[in-house]
């Protein structure tokens, strides 16, 4: 696992936590902030899994 693979996924978690506070408190900017860092930590780990599979980690899945 890469340091985008890491930062990625815990940017993802952040968001989705983010997204649901936003959800329960009826605030609508943090839910949607949560949102895009859910996304934008989904596509960072999308793009270590890339640079993964470009090196040939060994993980074949």
């Amino acid at each position: 696992m890469n340091k985008n693979q890491i930062k990625g996924r815990v940017n993802e978690a952040t968001g989705k936590l983010k997204e649901l506070a936003g959800k329960v408190t009826g605030d609508k900017g943090t839910e949607y902030k949560g949102k895009a860092e859910k996304y934008a930590g989904k596509t960072e780990a999308e793009y270590g899994d890339l640079k993964s599979d470009a090196k040939g980690d060994g993980n074949d899945e």
